[in-house]
């Protein structure tokens, strides 16, 4: 089943690979390669979701979607438009030199980091603790339950999915083809990796028109960090204590306000929906800057293709995308003639992704946002405040000290930068002043995914203005010195937390989860209501995907769910049950296990009275009530 998910993954890889030479047929294979990666997740995304929408999110749709990736290889080909065709690589394989430490260390994070086994347990890392079982849950359940567009199954399945689940869809579509967990879950991330670095550091190429400066860039925004490694360097203890504690690092120490995380191990790595929302951002931002600021007007069809299932992958990144193509737009008009050869294909772009965009959100995300609880509403200064409208650090020092070497050259370096540089980083300023004013969702902190797009053109802005000023240094070994300090102090806070993160390990399920989520694939029905715990751990959902009378709060909240009703539910089901409450919230199977006897005070004499057991082992019971 393994190799059927291989090949299905490498069908959809070919074609956006082929996508990729018929966009920038120029391209070098590490334009192409990365670009293709960002074409054939968008194209896994878009596919098996699109006939999903006719025939439900099953084989059937999951093999129409190869059958229209393998017709559009076809057409490529035939069109003669297509074939694979590299250019030399005028850079003689920096990128991938680049890339390869990162790309290395981020491929062992997701070894130990997802459902790593260990002696019939499953372990993870510190930042997946977290998220990941919500991610495991949603792919599982999506599924499972082929309901498309699928209910949300954390509040009973009785409500809208305003979440972007497309992120999760790209590793359903390998569990309904036989894959494990762990390889559905993995399988598009690789991919997903190598677009978000190889196109970062391609923009930046091509921005900054040199590859020194692009890996420069590339290391200030993926392992950039503040000055928040200096709490740390106290004693002996506390610098030791970055490896030993739970989120006690440099970018990641709320105790001293430090917030400003790695993008690898706090972002990429945990959260799905920047991963994928990236892998298709960056790509696109690479196309914008050479159909905006290069001329390159045939670009826009290819941009609009490759972004056309952004808003479900991460709305986050299509805000940045619409902000940053209206600098272009407007760059366009000021600097370019006003034709209708020129102006036509951003018609064209607006048109295509205006339309689909909206399609794809009125019954999701934007319906979501507008009626979710704490949804839109006017907040200052991202997360430095401290509830009654005082901030915790003045304004320019919380981003000195979180943001570091990048945030105190960004007024020079912008100064620095050329007019096309300048404008789109306008475009990036103006996102960064609506972040700070506006909150998009009931966790002030989510904001820093609109903040970090602002932050890469920063880097590529500050990367710029340090080599061109290390240039004026007579001699070599001066110029090494100096870019050797400025790396030192810009990185090595995200180089002590990537450390803590290699050395991670906490158990997240035991071998009973295990075997509970097995009988439970196996044996309850795809529909079934469960009534669990509400802790973010539960097998249940998280690795048997089944729909639960009321998740986490961690999530639910922060996802804009009233989940009042659920919660009083939950508690009366476990500790006042009765029949009316339980047929009218048509629960079929109740859980009690350790989270449960420990979060309630159950009364589970009241179910063995009157239900059978259906699943049962050293500290676990589950009875199948009348209503299964």
């Amino acid at each position: 089943m393994m190799l059927i998910g291989i090949a299905y993954l490498a069908l959809f890889l070919a074609a956006g690979l082929l996508l990729a030479q018929w966009a920038v047929p120029d391209g070098s294979p590490a334009v192409t390669v990365p670009l293709g990666c960002g074409f054939g997740v968008s194209l896994l995304a878009a596919l098996p979701a699109g006939f999903a929408l006719v025939c439900g999110f099953m084989l059937r749709a999951v093999w129409l979607a190869a059958a229209g990736a393998a017709l559009l290889c076809a057409v490529l080909i035939f069109a003669g438009r297509g074939h694979i065709r590299f250019a030399r690589d005028p850079d003689r394989g920096a990128m991938w030199l680049c890339l390869l430490p990162v790309l290395a260390v981020t491929l062992y994070l997701l070894h130990t980091h997802v459902l790593h086994g260990v002696n019939g347990t499953l372990h993870t890392g510190q930042s997946c603790y977290g998220d990941m079982p919500m991610h495991l849950g949603f792919i599982e359940y999506i599924a499972q339950s082929g309901q498309f567009p699928p209910r949300y199954p954390l509040l009973a399945g009785a409500h809208r999915f305003g979440y972007p689940f497309l992120c999760e869809t790209v590793s359903s579509v390998f569990r309904l083809l036989g894959a494990g967990r762990r390889a559905a879950y993995l399988l598009p991330m690789v991919p997903a990796f190598v677009s978000v670095y190889g196109m970062f550091w391609q923009l930046a190429r091509r921005m900054l028109g040199s590859a020194g400066k692009a890996c420069l860039a590339f290391y200030l925004f993926f392992m950039g960090s503040g000055f928040g490694f200096v709490y740390f360097l106290k004693d002996a203890a506390t610098f030791k204590g970055i490896f030993t504690g739970f989120y006690t690092t440099p970018t990641n120490y709320t105790t001293k306000n430090i917030v400003w995380v790695n993008p690898i191990v706090d972002l990429l790595i945990p959260q799905r929906a920047t991963l994928f929302g990236w892998c298709v951002l960056f790509a696109a931002l690479y196309l914008l800057w050479r159909f905006a600021f290069e001329g390159e007007s045939h670009l826009w069809l290819p941009l609009a293709v490759l972004a056309l299932p952004l808003p479900l992958l991460q709305t986050h990144s299509a805000l940045a995308l619409v902000f940053l193509c209206l600098a272009g737009g407007l760059y366009t008009l000021a600097r370019r003639p006003r034709t209708a050869k020129i102006l036509l294909p951003w018609l064209g772009l607006a048109a295509v992704c205006g339309v689909c965009w909206l399609a794809e959100m009125s019954g999701t995300v934007l319906a979501q946002s507008l009626d979710g609880t704490n949804m839109l509403r006017l907040h200052f200064n991202w997360v430095n405040g401290n509830g009654d409208g005082t901030l915790k650090d003045p304004w320019l020092w919380f981003y000195v000290k979180n943001i570091g070497l990048v945030f105190l050259l960004i007024l020079p370096a912008v100064r620095h930068a050329g007019t096309r540089q300048r404008w789109l980083f306008g475009g990036g300023a103006a996102l960064w002043l609506l972040a700070e004013f506006v909150v998009f969702q009931p966790n002030n902190y989510d904001n820093n995914k609109l903040l970090f797009i602002t932050h890469a053109l920063g880097c590529m802005l500050a990367a710029q203005l340090l080599a061109d000023w290390a240039k004026r240094l007579r001699t070599p070994a001066l110029r090494a010195a100096v870019v050797a300090v400025c790396c030192f102090v810009g990185m090595f806070g995200s180089m002590l937390t990537a450390g803590r993160e290699l050395v991670s390990d906490y158990q997240q399920w035991d071998a009973a989860d295990i075997a509970l989520a097995d009988y439970i694939s196996e044996n309850a029905e795809s529909d079934a209501l469960f009534l669990t715990s509400d802790s973010h751990l539960t097998p249940v959902f998280a690795l048997a995907g089944r729909r639960i009378v009321c998740g986490s709060s961690s999530w639910v909240y922060f996802h804009g769910m009233d989940y009042g009703a659920e919660y009083a539910a939950l508690q009366a089901l476990y500790e006042t049950p009765d029949e009316d409450t339980l047929q009218t919230w048509g629960v079929d199977y109740v859980v009690f296990d350790g989270s449960a006897l420990a979060r309630f005070d159950t009364d589970e004499d009241w179910y063995a009275e009157r239900f059978p057991v259906w699943y049962e082992d050293t500290g676990c019971r589950i009875y199948k009530t009348a209503a299964a």
